[in-house]
């Protein structure tokens, strides 16, 4: 049996809501990091059955899904989301927890243990962005397998500064289709989230669109720290992720207790896309990691 807690969280610059499932077992909990920047912890609610084994921690940072959306900009960068990780795990008294980041969770988790690693036990680095300027070279060479005319709107609107307009959006959905999501036709489910989205904290950070980075993100890098994660590592993507296979595997080998797993039939959704196998790869890896202090 499962019991539900849920409730707001005071952190700065306004209230995050998060969801505990919390397991009859007394293992060390798992917090979810989500995407975007500015998506929630919508799509990957589905993470909520690993408390069958664990308690699971599920929230939205602030400015999207059920948290409080300040208009102030300057909450958007990535010391302020550490620091907001740190009033979560203080306000749940979370002494050891493991970690599960997804795209900019990653991003956000990595950048958390190398300032606060006390606690963390494991990281699950889900389809990981930890060089910005890697991924944007990574979906360079991505752009180029899309058919010629979607390459050539996407360029033209981006150097015509164009890219809010409707045709750099359908020239876009085309390399999601490649790159973020497989499944034909695009699940319901996942089209309800987009309501939860706040695409302002996503361009303040990021950009525009996945491959085109001009955010206050953009320079960020820690491979050159990646040998300073000492708590086991799994680092996971879909075989056509746009966090690439060959990046992933990189940093996995960068990181001493690093371990690596592709998602064959998958892009950059596998908890979606093989929702079966990618539960089972992450249950797996959190039980070996198991209770060793």
């Amino acid at each position: 049996m499962t019991t539900i807690k849920e409730g707001f969280i005071e952190v700065t610059g306004g209230k995050v809501w998060y969801q505990k499932h919390e397991s009859e077992k007394n293992t060390t909990p798992v917090i979810v990091l989500h995407g975007g920047p500015g998506s929630s912890h919508y799509s990957l609610q589905g993470l909520k059955v690993l408390s069958e084994n664990r308690t699971v921690i599920l929230y939205d940072q602030l400015g999207c899904g059920n948290s409080d959306r300040p208009s102030d900009k300057s909450l958007w960068n990535l010391e302020r989301f550490v620091e907001e990780l740190e009033q979560i795990k203080e306000a749940l008294s979370l002494e050891e927890f493991h970690i599960l980041g997804h795209s900019w969770g990653t991003t956000l988790a990595a950048a958390y243990y190398l300032k606060k690693p006390d606690g963390v036990k494991s990281i699950i680095f889900s389809s990981p962005c930890l060089s910005a300027p890697l991924w944007a070279e990574d979906q360079e060479e991505n752009r180029k397998l899309l058919p010629v005319e979607v390459q050539q709107t996407l360029k033209k609107c981006e150097e015509n500064g164009t890219t809010d307009s409707e045709e750099y959006k359908e020239a876009t959905k085309i390399f999601n289709q490649h790159f973020v999501c497989r499944l034909d036709p695009i699940p319901e489910f996942l089209k309800k989230g987009q309501q939860y989205r706040n695409p302002e904290v996503y361009n303040t950070m990021w950009g525009p669109s996945e491959f085109h980075v001009t955010g206050n993100l953009k320079d960020f890098d820690c491979t050159s720290e990646l040998k300073n994660i000492q708590v086991p590592t799994l680092y996971t993507c879909g075989r056509y992720d746009e966090a690439t296979p060959k990046s992933t595997e990189y940093f996995s080998s960068l990181t001493p207790n690093g371990k690596f797993h592709v998602f064959e039939k998958s892009a950059h959704m596998p908890y979606i896309e093989e929702t079966n196998e990618f539960l089972q790869v992450v249950n797996k890896f959190l039980l070996e990691v198991g209770e060793n202090h």
